[in-house]
């Protein structure tokens, strides 16, 4: 077993600190990443977090992107020179024998290119899982955006599977919580106020606050943790896409979020611990090996989202229905744009808003990735297109407030307002927040 553990924790880096927060101000930090070396989720770090698993109830909240690749180690260590690559999952680059002289390691329950999912490593080893929780788009990362999804067992391993997104509280039953003694969170953020899987885990935390359960964060690197950017969401919006008072873009990592979440007290006091990557920075590029939920299948498009996004709030296509969504946005009665496509019902968008219709619009599926992941928040393709339609405040649904987070935005585009004048609205607010979030960091900036 002890052998074991040293493969599964890829044992030529040192364990990172585990991040405790306890209280009102949680402080810790990771250790600093090594020279060249590749990024290593939280879920890799075995060694952090069995021990505090062992003769305890587990359950699990998780999709589709809990998995990492483990690797046996050439020789005991990883080669000095191993580079991360673009697109490549934690751990990948030691797997592939030309960059690492490393093979994947054969565990029980592992695909064939050695990446396993949380549950099946936790089941395999002996853990006693009772139960998963699924977020939006379900256990298996398939269902629209917002849509229902009901109860169901897990078909590899008998484990019971309780949606939170099955249209009723998205709070878990009183019996489900005390099927438990501990829950591990595992799930790919993108780094937006308006993705809502931080938000499901703060649900969660609240409810083992409440039943006196330990949360387990195994952290993820955010692909956007590069940028700060937005307004700092208006309270007076909070919904199910935007939770707490932080900007779009707030550059937090999931296990970063929920110190800050406890530290700040927007969130009850539970016992949590965070297991921190390692060999990441907030600068690290990070490609995602699975797309995060349906209609962001594609690197650009999770770099391209903080903007787009923002025409869930409008009359206009952001591509859903098609193969390009968050890559491509158009409406029928846009002019001068040499671009087309036609939303149909696909697998993640069984309804897409203008099913049918050939929109008319803006292509930016080819837009280099190093020059879409410094993208950022715009509001330039918005103000384009409200001017293009020429609808006045018929542009705009209600949608908008609760995604931009704050009421001046629309107020100011209709006004005729340019997108620099806009932005100097909530420079103040982003400086106070860098301040604010600074005692929950784990990475360096």
């Amino acid at each position: 077993m002890k052998r074991l553990l040293v493969f599964l924790t890829l044992a030529a880096f040192a364990v990172a600190p585990r991040a405790a927060a306890q209280g009102a101000q949680p402080v810790s930090a990771c250790s600093a990443p090594l020279p060249h070396a590749p990024v290593l989720v939280g879920m890799t770090d075995t060694a952090a977090y069995f021990p505090k698993l062992k003769g305890l109830r587990v359950a699990v909240l998780a999709n589709h992107t809990a998995v990492a690749r483990f690797c046996e180690p050439a020789q005991g260590k990883y080669a000095a020179e191993a580079e991360q690559l673009p697109g490549v999952s934690a751990g990948e680059a030691a797997a592939l024998p030309d960059r690492a002289g490393s093979r994947p390691a054969r565990l029980p329950g592992a695909s064939a290119d050695g990446t396993i999912h949380l549950v099946d490593l936790l089941h395999g080893r002996g853990f006693n899982v009772t139960g998963i929780f699924s977020p939006e788009h379900g256990f298996r990362g398939t269902a629209d955006a917002g849509e229902h999804v009901g109860n169901s067992v897990d078909g590899r391993t008998g484990i019971p599977i309780r949606s939170l997104y099955d249209g009723n509280t998205k709070r878990p039953s009183d019996e489900a919580m005390q099927s438990f003694d501990v829950l591990v969170v595992d799930m790919q953020d993108v780094g937006l106020r308006f993705y809502t899987y931080y938000i499901t885990m703060l649900r969660m935390m609240d409810a083992c606050a409440e039943f006196g359960r330990t949360v387990v964060v195994l952290d993820r690197p955010n692909p956007n943790g590069h940028l700060i950017d937005g307004p700092v969401l208006d309270m007076k919006y909070k919904s199910g896409v935007g939770a707490l008072p932080i900007p779009v873009l707030h550059g937090l990592t999931m296990g970063e979020i929920a110190r800050m979440a406890v530290g700040e007290g927007w969130s009850r006091k539970c016992r949590l611990d965070v297991v921190c990557c390692r060999n990441y920075t907030h600068a690290t590029p990070y490609g995602l090996p699975v797309a995060p939920s349906p209609n962001l299948p594609t690197q650009r498009a999770v770099y391209l989202y903080p903007s787009l996004c923002l025409f869930e709030g409008t009359v206009v296509s952001l591509g859903r229905g098609t193969d390009k969504p968050f890559e491509i946005y158009g409406h029928p009665d846009m002019k001068g744009y040499g671009f087309s496509f036609t939303p149909r019902p696909t697998a993640g968008a069984k309804h897409p808003p203008l099913e049918g219709r050939l929109c008319h619009g803006a292509d930016l599926s080819r837009m280099p990735l190093d020059e879409a992941r410094q993208v950022g928040l715009t509001l330039r393709y918005v103000i384009e297109a409200y001017r293009n339609l020429g609808l006045g405040e018929r542009f705009f649904t209600p949608m908008f407030e609760k995604l931009i987070g704050v009421g001046y935005v629309r107020e100011m585009i209709l006004s005729g307002a340019s997108e620099a004048e806009i932005r100097a609205c909530w420079q103040e607010d982003l400086r106070r927040f860098r301040r604010q979030r600074q005692p929950y960091l784990l990475y360096a900036e």
